[in-house]
């Protein structure tokens, strides 16, 4: 009986074999297929790209020599290490519309070319950062350097970190700069390294702008960092950069209260103003203690957000239409009393 289905037994092995070859021919060509539409898919949907440069660009009205190869191609380094840092640059885009507008007033009325802004942007991405040697906020000022521009810095305040005092004590600087030098791009450049020493670079390389210059690397890279931000913020969409006006992030509407008195508790002091003492150090980052000693004569303006802060979205100003006027320096009032005008003083030394 079993010879007998043998040879169907036989038939039915080899059928079942090809069967099984087969299939394992054809889930090798899927597999392989597979891959290859994934890797299809994947360079269609991902890319790297050359960036196109622009033909002519300008820092506050000074020309880049672009004809200078060397030159040309710092300027490219620089614009696909910021094209390329996509969150970085989101960043920028959302703290800007909060702070640029007050930025750009006070360059105007002191006289500073608008593209200074991207200084402010490129040394701190506008947060209150210190760098490891010790600079800090939004214009990272040292310690010593802040002093001489008039601005308090000890336990308990330290106005690097005032929004409005440091953009003024920066105006100051980069109007001595330019004064020194007759150029902006030169002034720049001083802001990074210290006036000194670009004087002295200046002098022993016998040249007399910036992009004739050889550098540190930092001071080289400087201003072509403020050109490549530049051009991506005037330019966003060309670079990849999109979103919509609800994105960003808007002013926050402040009222300030003026102290004459110490305030032995700032905690105390933020919940009388309806408010925490997180959201008061948010909003006065330079006030740097849990109190607040005031001298004799002296006075502070602290900042309380008004009602309604935590809500902020996309449109607030047509809430409060004041927004842009209440919190900044007057044209007759440009530079507080305590604001000075050193003759020479290096930022970074």
């Amino acid at each position: 009986m079993i010879k007998k289905w043998l040879p169907a037994l036989g038939v039915l092995f080899i059928v079942i074999s090809l069967i099984s070859i087969t299939a394992f021919i054809v889930e090798e060509e899927e597999s392989e297929l597979g891959a290859l539409t994934f890797k299809e898919r994947f360079n269609e949907k991902y890319g790297i790209f050359a960036l196109s440069l622009p033909n002519t660009l300008d820092f506050a009205g000074e020309e880049v020599p672009f004809e200078d190869v060397e030159v040309l191609e710092r300027f490219d380094k620089e614009l696909l290490s910021n094209t390329y840092f996509q969150s970085q640059g989101l960043l920028y885009f959302k703290r800007a519309n909060r702070y640029f507008p007050a930025i750009e007033k006070v360059l105007k009325i002191n006289k500073i070319p608008d593209d200074f802004k991207y200084l402010a942007l490129i040394e701190s991405g506008l947060t209150n950062v210190v760098s490891p040697a010790g600079a800090a906020g939004f214009w990272q000022f040292m310690p010593a350097t802040a002093k001489q521009y008039g601005l308090e810095v000890n336990d308990f305040v330290d106005e690097r970190y005032h929004f409005e005092k440091s953009t003024l004590a920066a105006t100051v600087y980069l109007n001595n700069a330019y004064q020194k030098f007759g150029s902006w791009a030169l002034a720049a450049a001083a802001y990074n390294a210290g006036s000194g020493r670009i004087e002295k670079s200046l002098e022993a390389q016998k040249v007399e702008n910036y992009f004739d210059l050889l550098l540190n690397n930092e001071t080289s890279r400087y201003v072509f960092r403020i050109l490549a931000v530049k051009e991506i913020m005037n330019n966003p969409k060309d670079y990849g950069f999109h979103f919509r006006e609800k994105d960003l992030y808007s002013p926050i509407p402040t009222y300030q209260v003026v102290v004459t008195q110490t305030i032995p508790d700032l905690a105390d002091f933020a919940k009388e103003h309806g408010i925490s003492y997180k959201i008061l150090k948010y909003h006065n980052p330079w006030l740097r203690n849990t109190k607040l000693p005031v001298l004799s004569g002296k006075s502070y303006a602290i900042e309380i957000p008004r009602e309604g802060y935590h809500r902020v979205m996309s449109g607030i100003e047509s809430q409060y239409p004041d927004i842009k006027e209440e919190n900044h320096p007057s044209e007759e009032n440009v530079l507080p009393d305590d604001i000075v005008s050193p003759t020479d003083n290096q930022k970074t030394e």
